[in-house]
């Protein structure tokens, strides 16, 4: 078993790999040409894991059941192989993730952030509702297709090494520190509740431009994941809105049942948002329906720079 990345040029199966795009804890990252040329990126696994028999087979078993999630936001996988000593997946390529995003721009638009959450959460609600946990959601797994579609990746990983340590006992760290949800940072089970908490870390990132938790201590992330109460994000970025900090702030909630019972409740909040967010423009309105605008009698709640008014801009 190689010990080494296969070198850029290499074909490993069908995939010839035109560059290593990066690693992770326990694989490379590949942009790669299929036979036909069309882009692939291809997940190569790192030695310790891919000489583990155990890890192996797990591996593969949930690499095929994270290949029967289709779905719009979920990166399809599209084989499972293993050429010259390496152990490999490959799934359609998208040329951007979130966390290249946010490397370039620092933070996101309020609105732009929503729509993204409001695909994660598209994708969290169909595989929590077939039993599928992620528990490792963070920009770096949320890809963005050419349109900017988010994309979520890595099920398979994350469900694989969840398996091996139940089933061996060993000590594998589920998740990313700075994203961990509390009941992970304890070692507590877990169930869908988790990944909404690592996507309000995200959200939190996104729209903030920081981390409500930051430290080079693994176990002093987790202290504070379990005891530290976040900084509001409104402290930060005043001109945010008050939904979006309610939103985040109860993803952020340190008991599970704080937060949104479920992805799908989640979800109805989120593209509640989007909704209220979108230019009065861009909404379809039946012809004769909008009024005159000199009709709008002062004083009343349509009338701008009445009460009413005045909520709704800051709200």
């Amino acid at each position: 078993m190689p010990l080494t990345p296969p070198p850029v040029g290499q074909t490993l199966g069908r995939f010839r790999l035109d560059r290593l795009l990066g690693q992770g804890g326990f694989s490379w990252v590949y942009a790669a040409q299929g036979e036909d040329g069309k882009l692939f990126a291809l997940k190569v696994l790192k030695p310790r894991y891919a000489n583990d028999a155990g890890f192996e087979a797990r591996f593969r078993q949930e690499s095929q059941l994270a290949s029967a999630l289709e779905h719009p936001n979920i990166v399809r996988l599209e084989e499972f192989g293993q050429s010259q000593g390496h152990i490999y997946f490959a799934m359609e390529y998208q040329p951007d993730t979130l966390a290249a995003l946010l490397e370039r721009e620092g933070r996101l638009v309020e609105g732009r952030a929503v729509a993204i959450g409001v695909g994660v959460t598209r994708a969290l609600a169909f595989a929590h509702a077939r039993g599928v946990i992620h528990r490792d959601i963070k920009p770096d797994n949320v890809l963005l297709s050419g349109a900017g579609l988010p994309v979520l990746t890595d099920f398979g990983i994350a469900r694989a090494i969840s398996g091996y340590v139940a089933a061996t006992g060993s000590m594998m760290t589920i998740g990313t520190p700075h994203y961990i949800s509390p009941e992970q940072a304890q070692g507590r089970p877990v169930d869908g509740r988790a990944d909404l908490y690592s996507l309000g870390i995200t959200l939190y990132r996104a729209v903030t431009g920081d981390l409500p938790f930051k430290s080079r201590d693994w176990y002093e992330l987790a202290r504070m994941h379990v005891e530290t109460k976040p900084e509001p994000p409104r402290h930060k970025r005043p001109e945010l809105s008050k939904r979006i900090e309610r939103i985040i702030m109860r993803l952020l909630a340190k008991h599970p049942d704080d937060r949104y019972r479920s992805a799908e409740a989640l979800l109805a909040d989120l593209e509640d948002v989007e909704k209220r967010a979108r230019p009065t423009a861009a909404i379809p309105v039946p012809e004769g329906y909008l009024r005159d605008s000199s009709a709008v009698i002062p004083g009343t709640r349509d009338a701008p720079g009445s009460k009413w008014w005045r909520f709704w801009e800051k709200s």
